[in-house]
């Protein structure tokens, strides 16, 4: 079993930055990469981005590229998303998750999810 819990989420206003943090158990497996999804209210948890736990490789969603960078930490099991030029459509919940592939960006296709945090951006 992974437990993972994001922290770092807050209120900014528009065009700020945020790092989010992803922290995974530590002595269990935590997957081949971890993503980050968010979710709106009333909306559908969306793909964010992803990196792989070695290696580096990452994937991001084209409404995030650019803006946002996410990197990991494998010794530490810890993973990042640098957010930045945040906009109001940003404002969701954030979580991160593990999965066996890059890429994948259907939320069954990851195992184990944390709690969330809260992103509001305000304009």
């Amino acid at each position: 079993q992974v437990r993972l819990v994001e922290s770092g989420g807050g209120s900014v206003q528009a065009g700020s930055s945020l790092e989010l943090t992803c922290t995974a158990s530590r002595g269990t497996s935590n997957g081949y990469a971890v993503g980050w999804f968010r979710q709106a209210p009333g909306q559908e948890r969306e793909f964010v981005a992803a990196v792989t736990w070695s290696g580096g490789r990452t994937y991001y969603a084209e409404s995030v590229k650019g803006r946002f960078t996410t990197s990991a930490d494998n010794a530490k099991s810890v993973a990042y998303l640098q957010m930045s030029r945040l906009i109001p459509g940003d404002t969701a919940v954030y979580y991160c998750a593990v999965t066996q592939f890059l890429g994948q960006t259907d939320v069954d296709e990851y195992d184990f999810w944390g709690q969330g945090t809260q992103v509001t951006v305000s304009s």
